[in-house]
């Protein structure tokens, strides 16, 4: 099995917040488990593509570039997006599919955009998909805090399914690259 970690929006401007974005909730336990999940990934000898928002910090400077806190492994490609999609408009498709990957973890932000999006268009695209239920967040907005964002994403896009293809949750401490998918076929 070819697998790839995704990480997806884990920009310095929306993680800490600036005049423009607000900061995510838990961004110091965000950080330690998209750490602890690149080392699962790199452990596992898996692909780690990182993925950046360039409406971040108007895509420039110290706020746009991945969080100086997480650890990008030598080579690993960095792939912008300007859409909410992680796959419109980008080589991020052809990339996985030269690779021959067929199984996703994702983390990073924002919950109930980019990473719902990834979620959701990884499956349509022929993946199956591990979300890492305790390494994505958001910001509290006028509506919902970002811990019940997160939770209702969790139970939402747990076995979110298009036909053939399908998303689990799972946290960080768990055996990621070990999928479980066909367990439930």
């Amino acid at each position: 099995m070819n697998q790839a970690l995704l990480v997806i929006d884990s920009q310095k401007a929306l993680i800490e917040g600036d005049e423009q974005e607000r900061g995510v909730y838990n961004k110091e336990g965000l950080l330690q488990k998209i750490n602890s999940v690149i080392e699962k990934a790199i452990q596992s000898e898996s692909s780690v593509v990182f993925i950046r928002d360039t409406s971040v910090a108007g895509g420039e400077g110290e706020g746009f570039q991945v969080h100086p806190a997480i650890h990008i492994p030598e080579g690993a490609p960095i792939f912008n997006k300007s859409a909410t999609s992680s796959f419109y408009h980008t080589p991020l498709l052809s990339y996985l599919q030269e690779r021959g990957i067929d199984h996703l973890v994702i983390a990073g932000c924002q919950t109930e955009y980019c990473i719902d999006t990834a979620v959701r268009m990884a499956t349509v695209n022929g993946f199956d998909v591990t979300l890492v239920g305790d390494a994505h967040s958001t910001a509290d907005t006028p509506v919902l805090p970002a811990e019940q964002i997160i939770k209702h994403h969790n139970r939402t896009l747990h076995g979110y399914d298009n036909d053939d293809h399908f998303s689990m949750v799972r946290n960080a401490d768990e055996d990621l690259f070990q999928p479980i998918h066909d367990n439930y076929r």
